[in-house]
């Protein structure tokens, strides 16, 4: 067979960046991280914040605008708790970006305010691109620092440090920094029949069909992480395992690997207790779900998605 989109450019100059979640364009300026840059922030004029109910954001609601920054005046009926404050970075005019858990219950926020999880944010379009980008870094730095409050060694209260970077233990001084949850999710290509391996998971929206995924375990290579879900979700052997973009997935702290896989088996055997249905798709098939998901009933995961990057990138790989 000629073509192969293992031997092939990606379609796209860097795919990542069509995905959601990824338009962060912040300097963090990590390498001037130090205790007073949160305070050196909050005092500059023109600073905006985000503001986190739990895990979801809160949103000024006026009639049909929906804003997700604050000025520190305007946070006040929040009951911000600023010794949690952290700071996500600056703005190509020198703007400081910041975020704040708030006490307030979300079942407590008035009408003038939206609370919205990451999923909500980005599957009804609330804030625009880049926010969203901003959103993942806030969030997944806030649910964080909001998680390692105790030390996991001696169980001391732990400070956080270095504008929320780096908690240190106030009794045995172990010192933690942010995690990033590395999950493989791969489109497992037939090359000689045409065809892609796409499973549902029973809690996935009626008829949406999607890539397989897992975590990475430790001590374990990307290509080998693919491999071994793919077969253990599938039973479909894989070969030549091909990078193609990644997404930050704040839900709560993730980062999803996107992959093409070469298929080396077509029989497939499902995992009952992760899928319900798991079957091989032609491209015609594909590319209804991607444009037309009402003729069949069968859905892609929406745009913006990883996996609907996947799909849409090997239905439209130049051949």
């Amino acid at each position: 067979m000629s073509h192969s989109l293992f031997y092939s450019d990606v379609p796209h100059p860097e795919p990542s960046n069509l995905t959601a979640f990824a338009a962060n364009d912040l300097n963090r300026d990590s390498e001037h991280r130090d205790e007073h840059s949160v305070e050196k922030a909050l005092a500059r004029e023109g600073t905006h914040i985000f503001a986190f109910a739990r895990d979801k954001l809160v949103l000024k609601h006026d009639g049909q605008v929906l804003d997700p920054l604050f000025a520190r005046y305007e946070l006040k009926e929040l009951q911000p708790d600023w010794d949690e404050t952290v700071l996500l970075g600056y703005r190509k005019s020198g703007e400081p970006r910041l975020a704040v858990p708030v006490a307030i219950d979300v079942d407590d926020l008035t009408s003038h305010y939206k609370p919205a999880d990451g999923r909500t944010l980005f599957r009804e379009m609330l804030i625009d691109e880049v926010l969203l980008g901003e959103f993942a870094q806030a969030a997944s730095l806030i649910r964080w620092n909001g998680d390692n409050r105790f030390c996991g060694r001696c169980g001391s209260a732990m400070e956080i440090h270095i504008g929320g970077y780096k908690r240190v233990c106030t009794a045995c001084e172990h010192m933690i920094f942010p995690r990033t949850d590395p999950v493989v999710i791969m489109l497992t290509i037939d090359e000689q029949r045409d065809l892609c391996l796409l499973g549902r998971s029973p809690h996935f929206a009626p008829g949406m069909y999607s890539c397989l995924a897992g975590f990475v375990e430790p001590g374990e290579t990307i290509e080998n992480a693919v491999r071994r879900e793919t077969l253990e979700e599938s039973g479909i052997r894989t070969g030549r395992i091909r990078y193609h973009a990644s997404q930050p997935w704040p839900m709560p702290h993730s980062l999803m690997i996107g992959c093409y896989a070469e298929a080396k088996s077509t029989e497939i055997t499902r995992d009952e207790t992760e899928l319900e249905d798991c079957r091989w798709f032609t491209r015609e098939e594909t590319i209804e779900m991607l444009e037309r998901p009402s003729a069949t009933g069968k859905a892609s995961p929406p745009k913006g998605a990883i996996a609907h990057r996947l799909m849409r990138d090997w239905v439209e790989w130049k051949r």
